[in-house]
């Protein structure tokens, strides 16, 4: 894993300009005071010459400026934050999330219980950077990703990474890559025109990457009026703090991955980024889990098939604990119409390029009148609304940042939630890779298939032999399973039952 990475093994991977490591560390070369990706085209290095840093900001802390010829800005993010279930994961995870830009520090510190003082020494003691730091690295990766990528005007870049005022922009970029603003868009590679709150831009990833996979996922769950997906693209609205957004992830054939997206406030663009990001996965190590999982002859024939497996991901912590709570042991095609159905009823309706949507509807909405609308047995409908109830006055928070077992303990406390719906959301909210849903009927008929236990029991034993990459194991089960064959193919088909033991 790369977080047990040596200097030499880094050293290694730097000389043999190894693009898989992109974005897992950067390189600090003291002789020209710049940092570089690992697999910057410039000649190597002296060892000695040499300093390697888990972040970017750390690289600024300690005085270093980015390559102008490699921009390792210009990489997917780092793997490690959803690895690490420690105060710096849980903290990277928020930050990207936008928590320091709409709450400071101290909202940040008051999400991750420590006090303001303290989360900057242990973020600075592990990360070399304090949060201050960290997000002002973020604002400037995005900012030059839409200086590169788009046509928005420099205010409108300055607003959307989330800066205060067009000085501290421009002292930020020249500072960070030592060329203005003005000199980064001269190496644009050619955005789309926008309109104002109207963006259109690249997604660096991490190859190999199950396109397919995910996009057939989508598809197979998408919510009717929220969400519309097909081969090569998924889409939705989404209420961020702005005001409502649509997005868009499209990959045409052989091109790459593109969002397009329309906001309410440009402010919303960058945790929009991040959210997107943690949706596809994008900041996956592939080949770290392709390899952990094939060392496994039972596996081995799984991987081969689909290199690149990735975890969706949710893009509201709220809405997905609702929507594992309506997936309860039915099949994914009426939980989609008993979704589909609150947001039609409760949702607010929106103008997007998809087409009159619904703003999937707030848990304030579901717990004052899901029980008109909701329909089933009444001790579920009853568990809905009080877990609707419970987010919209605060006793129950869900977020990026959560640690997972206080997440989980939160979760199995309130009625109606068993182990599969607890595990089922913190597979998706946090982005754990380490999950199993022992109880999951394709899951368990993916494992029949694959050769390995399929009874719940044998099933969780067996799979310890592939942590940390449990909840990619259950992706490849999910796919293995004849039952959710349809989520590879063009045309939908009839979608498996889930279960709550």
């Amino acid at each position: 894993m790369t977080i047990a990475m040596t200097f030499d093994e880094r050293y290694r991977a730097i000389d043999a300009r190894d693009a898989r490591f992109d974005g897992q560390f950067v390189t600090a070369v003291h002789s020209t005071g710049i940092y570089c990706r690992p697999s910057c085209p410039a000649r190597t290095p002296k060892a000695a010459n040499v300093s390697f840093f888990p972040t970017s900001a750390a690289a600024h802390e300690a005085g270093f400026r980015a390559c102008k010829r490699c921009l390792p800005e210009a990489t997917p993010g780092s793997p490690q934050w959803n690895l690490r279930g420690d105060v710096a994961g849980r903290a990277m995870r928020l930050i990207a999330d936008g928590v320091v830009d709409r709450d400071g520090v101290p909202g940040l510190a008051e999400r991750l219980g420590y006090s303001d003082r303290h989360l900057t020494r242990l973020l600075t003691a592990e990360l070399g950077a304090g949060p201050l730091a960290l997000a002002r690295a973020h604002r400037a990766h995005t900012a030059r990703t839409l200086l590169v990528d788009t046509d928005l005007s420099m205010p409108d870049v300055a607003f959307a990474a989330g800066f205060g005022s067009i000085r501290q922009f421009n002292d930020t970029m020249t500072e960070v890559f030592a060329l203005s603003p003005t000199e980064l868009r001269a190496r644009r590679r050619g955005g789309t025109s926008a309109m104002p709150g109207r963006i259109d831009l690249v997604l660096p990833v991490r190859e190999p990457f199950d396109a397919v996979g995910l996009f057939g996922w989508m598809r197979a769950h998408a919510i009717p009026g929220v969400e519309t997906g097909d081969a090569a693209s998924f889409a939705r609205t989404i209420r961020l703090d702005g005001g409502p957004a649509w997005f868009e992830v499209r990959q045409d054939a052989a091109g790459p991955l593109r969002l397009r997206a329309e906001l309410t406030s440009l402010r919303d663009l960058a945790p929009l980024i991040s959210r997107v990001r943690r949706l596809f996965d994008l900041d996956a190590d592939p080949a770290a889990i392709d390899a952990g999982l094939s060392r496994h002859p039972e596996l081995r024939p799984l991987v081969a098939r689909i290199p690149g497996v990735r975890l969706p991901a949710a893009m509201d912590a709220d809405e997905m604990l609702i929507r594992a709570m309506i997936g309860q042991q039915i099949s994914v095609a009426s939980a989609r119409t008993v979704m589909g159905r609150l947001a039609a009823a409760l949702g607010e309706p929106v103008d997007s390029p998809s087409g009159p949507s619904f703003l999937f509807p707030t848990p304030a909405v579901i717990a004052e009148r899901g029980a008109e609308v909701l329909r089933g047995p009444g001790a579920r409908i009853r568990a809905i609304v009080h877990a609707a109830g419970a987010l919209a006055e605060g006793s129950l928070r869900l977020s990026p940042g959560d640690d997972t077992l206080e997440q989980r303990g939160k979760l199995l406390a309130l009625p109606g939630i068993g182990p599969w719906t607890a595990d089922y959301v913190r597979m998706r909210v946090l982005g754990d890779p380490d999950v199993l849903l022992p109880g999951d009927v394709a899951a368990r008929a993916g494992a029949a298939a694959a050769g390995i236990p399929s009874d719940a029991t044998g099933l969780t034993a067996w799979s310890t032999r592939v942590a940390p990459w449990r909840s990619y194991l259950m992706a490849h089960l999910w796919y293995a399973a004849p039952v959710t064959q349809a989520w590879r193919a063009v045309t939908p088909e009839p979608s498996p039952r889930k279960d709550d033991r």
